[in-house]
C-alpha cells in the first residue's frame, strides 16, 4: 500500500491541564501514548518541539484546545487502538475532561507512506470536513473512505 491514514483529534479541555481535576487525564497521557506507539499499525504521532511524547495544546485550533495527531497503517489499526486497547477506557470517559465541542472532533485523510502531516494540514482537513462533510479529502471514522489506488 502506498498510503497511510492520518488523523487529528481535538477537544476543548474542561479545565487547564495543570488543574487537579485533570490529574488523572494528565497522568495517563504518557502511558496512553506508549500504548499507541506499541499498537499494531502505528506509524507516527505528533510531538512537541522538545520531542516530548505527549499531546499538547494546539493554539491554531483555539484557546484550550487539546490536539492529538497520528498516522496509522489502516483505519482498522486506528480503530483497534482507539476503542479496544487501554485507550478505550479513557475514550469512554472523555466527558470527564472535555467539553462538548460539536458533532465533529476528528478528521482523517490518506497520506503517502513516509509523509507526516503538520498542524496546518490537520487544520485544513478538519475545517474542510466541518464545512463540506465527509469526502475523500477529509472524513470521519464511520465514513471510512478507501485509500487512493495509485
Amino acid at each position: 500500500m502506498n498510503y497511510h491514514l492520518a488523523q487529528v483529534n481535538i477537544g476543548r479541555l474542561r479545565f487547564p491541564l495543570e488543574d487537579p481535576r485533570m490529574a488523572e487525564f494528565a497522568l495517563a497521557l504518557d502511558p496512553i501514548n506508549q500504548i499507541a506507539e506499541r499498537s499494531p499499525g502505528f506509524v507516527w504521532r505528533l510531538k512537541d518541539d522538545q520531542g516530548r511524547p505527549s499531546s499538547f495544546l494546539g493554539p491554531m485550533f483555539g484557546p484550550g484546545i487539546f490536539v492529538n495527531m497520528s498516522v496509522w497503517e489502516s483505519l482498522e489499526a486506528l480503530k483497534h487502538y482507539a476503542f479496544q486497547s487501554g485507550h478505550g477506557a479513557y475514550f469512554r470517559r472523555r466527558a470527564d475532561w472535555f467539553e462538548p465541542l460539536g458533532r465533529i472532533t476528528s478528521a482523517l485523510w490518506w497520506v503517502r507512506v513516509g509523509e507526516h502531516p503538520t498542524l496546518e494540514h490537520a487544520r485544513a482537513r478538519y475545517d474542510h470536513l466541518l464545512e463540506h462533510g465527509p469526502s475523500e479529502y477529509a472524513f470521519g471514522m464511520k465514513d471510512g473512505f478507501d485509500a487512493p489506488l495509485e
